[in-house]
């Protein structure tokens, strides 16, 4: 029941938020690159301190394969653990490799949800909605069945991200029509909190896009995206949830774990620069949106 357990953690922290923890190693502090001696060690430590001192603050954390693999198998190494922490204390959102085939999509499946040695421990995996049906359904199963979720890009916000995905497709627009299709999905995977377990990934630049989403598909759950993008903000986001207060999550990435440099520190004190940067980020997602 993840995205119930999702649904409950934001409730009982009244965040609605998520910490991408995704981050390259030269953004990192330098010292922790120094002490640790290797970029893959100092980005584990990194993601395992931040979890501590976030711990209570925010409810749900989101990594990705993707900053780990370029720093080869010791990174590898370090995303399993840094998962495994993580997933004693937050609901755990996991950014999957990029998937172009059905039969990778079936071998991710398999790794992430199936396997019985959990070498990447998540509540739900992030995939692209755009190769189409035979690269979703694999995971579908495992929604259904493991009780886990999947999270479908379908708009992003990135600047450039309205040359193909606001484009008309007939009388739609190109990330409409995946949310149709997304939402198509959802439909035997629904829990208690009323949501799907099969839910979409949505730009927060667009206010207008996260209110028409929210009112043409009200069981989709929303990870509202890079709220860190220049044209995303608290207000924007407040359009995904409903009138409870649920129904969506909003994702915040270098705001939160690059605090320190926007302070013009040294890095030495980038934990509470980051639990500091969270506390702002509530406050504000509050302002618009009362969790109930």
């Amino acid at each position: 029941m993840s995205i119930d357990v999702l649904q409950d953690k934001i409730r009982k922290t009244k965040n609605p938020s998520m910490i991408d923890l995704s981050l390259p190693v030269a953004e990192l502090p330098p010292q922790l690159v120094a002490e640790e001696g290797s970029g893959a060690k100092a980005y584990g430590r990194f993601c395992q301190e931040l979890l501590e001192r976030l711990k209570g603050i925010v409810p749900a954390v989101r990594l990705s394969f993707t900053p780990f693999a370029i720093l080869g198998p010791e990174g590898l190494v370090q995303l399993g653990d840094v998962l495994k922490a993580a997933a004693a204390n937050y609901y755990v959102a996991l950014e999957a490799p990029e998937i172009l085939s059905p039969m990778m999509a079936a071998a991710v499946a398999e790794a992430v949800f199936g396997s019985e040695e959990k070498l990447w421990p998540c509540d739900g995996l992030i995939i692209s909605s755009y190769p189409g049906t035979d690269c979703v359904k694999p995971f579908l199963p495992y929604c259904k069945d493991s009780k886990k979720d999947l999270f479908c890009v379908i708009r992003t916000s990135n600047k450039s991200a309205p040359e193909l995905q606001d484009l008309m497709t007939g009388s739609r627009l190109v990330h409409t029509a995946a949310a149709d299709l997304i939402n198509r999905f959802g439909g035997e995977t629904a829990g208690k909190c009323g949501y799907a377990r099969v839910a979409a990934v949505a730009g927060g630049s667009s206010a207008e896009s996260l209110r028409i989403l929210r009112s043409k598909y009200p069981r989709l759950f929303l990870m509202i995206d890079d709220i860190d993008y220049s044209g995303c903000n608290a207000k924007n986001c407040a359009a995904a949830f409903d009138k409870f207060g649920h129904g969506a999550v909003a994702c915040m990435g270098p705001t939160v774990t690059a605090a320190w440099k926007q302070a013009g520190t040294d890095g030495a004190d980038y934990l509470d620069q980051a639990a500091a940067a969270a506390e702002r980020m509530k406050k504000n997602l509050t302002r618009y949106t009362t969790v109930l």
